[in-house]
């Protein structure tokens, strides 16, 4: 499976909340049944806790290897989906966190999965 040791956080900068948001256009996993590429787009979504209170953020570069650490890896959407959200929650354990996996249509279907940790606002909510 992917391997989460490969991400690293650095100290969030401030005290007062923020919310912030990583858009990757070009994730790639296999479907576990075929054997065929999926293709997809990850946004992560996030506050992280205050600095004061240990608050870490997502370190970039680490993000970047940890989705590719999927390329060959039979899996389902809703795993990956889930997967990420668990090992970033761990990670850096954020006041809230969602992750949205958006995929590539095949066979006239296109899948969107969401997975939330905490208290999602409102106003990010259903995006």
């Amino acid at each position: 499976m992917p391997d989460a040791k490969l991400l690293e956080v650095f100290e969030s900068p401030g005290d007062e909340p923020y919310v912030i948001e990583h858009v990757a256009d070009e994730f790639t996993s296999l479907c576990p049944v075929t054997g065929h590429p999926d293709f997809g787009t990850v946004t992560v979504r996030y506050q992280p806790r205050p600095r004061r209170e240990g608050g870490t953020c997502v370190e970039l570069k680490s993000l970047k290897l940890y989705y590719q650490s999927f390329r060959s890896e039979g899996v389902f959407y809703e795993a990956v989906t889930n997967l990420i959200r668990d090992d970033l929650v761990r990670l850096m354990r954020p006041a809230w966190l969602q992750v949205r996996t958006d995929w590539r249509g095949r066979g006239g279907i296109r899948s969107v999965i969401r997975a939330d940790h905490g208290d999602v606002p409102a106003e990010h909510r259903g995006k």
